[in-house]
């Protein structure tokens, strides 16, 4: 099903579309997919007879990260297939960008990855591999494709370090949240978002999220 977006979603995308389905493997814990009762993993045949329309900005795979190690190839291949089928624009990111790679995308895709810190916190991300690899792998990435990075939810970070992971991924904008529903996370301080946004700023857009507000409440222009 076409979903339009709503909620926390990204400003610039228009509608979500899931042929994977059920429990992520990465298992994050501040998911906002586990407020909802979950499948087990599995590919939606029902779904490649859904009409993707034309002019549309679509976040594919926003449910479950289809791009995880244990999604079997196959389902991968008849998801972009689909999409090819329909000019639209299209959105995948991953926790995994590494595998990205070998794969023939829609034209007019767009690259993203998570990256919530330059550290690694294990309780909240130990299935996920870590913010370095992620930043190198879309560093290969992005001299064939547009690249975007999401921080969100942030956690504390080391300024230098998490400059320094974005700055190498090369993406066309940054977005920024915060945790929405009360996971108790590792947050930094509102003067460490103010100095990071400003020194992201000196290379790439920096789109803060409503939900940053939380953290700091004197949102940029």
């Amino acid at each position: 099903m076409l979903r339009p977006a709503k909620g926390n979603m990204y400003s610039f995308v228009t509608y979500t579309w899931n042929a994977i389905k059920g429990k992520c493997p990465h298992d994050c814990s501040y998911c906002y997919m586990k407020q909802f009762k979950q499948s087990e993993l599995h590919f939606d045949e029902k779904e490649l007879k859904v009409d993707l329309g034309e002019g549309n900005f679509i976040f594919v795979g926003s449910s479950c990260d289809m791009w995880a190690t244990q999604i079997p190839i196959g389902w991968i291949v008849k998801t972009l297939n689909h999409c090819r089928d329909f000019d639209n624009k299209y959105l995948f990111q991953s926790k995994n960008p590494s595998n990205f790679d070998g794969f023939n995308f829609p034209k007019n895709t767009i690259l993203g990855t998570t990256i919530e810190t330059n550290r690694v916190y294990p309780h909240q991300m130990d299935k996920t591999p870590s913010p370095h690899d992620r930043a190198n792998a879309m560093m290969e990435l992005s001299s064939l494709y547009k690249t975007i990075v999401t921080i969100e939810p942030i956690m504390d970070f080391d300024l230098g370090a998490l400059e320094n992971l974005i700055h190498i991924c090369k993406p066309e904008w940054v977005n920024i949240g915060a945790d929405s529903k009360g996971h108790n996370l590792p947050e930094p301080s509102p003067e460490k978002v103010k100095e990071l946004i400003q020194e992201l700023s000196k290379f790439t857009k920096v789109i803060p999220k409503k939900n940053l507000k939380r953290i700091w409440n004197q949102m940029p222009e």
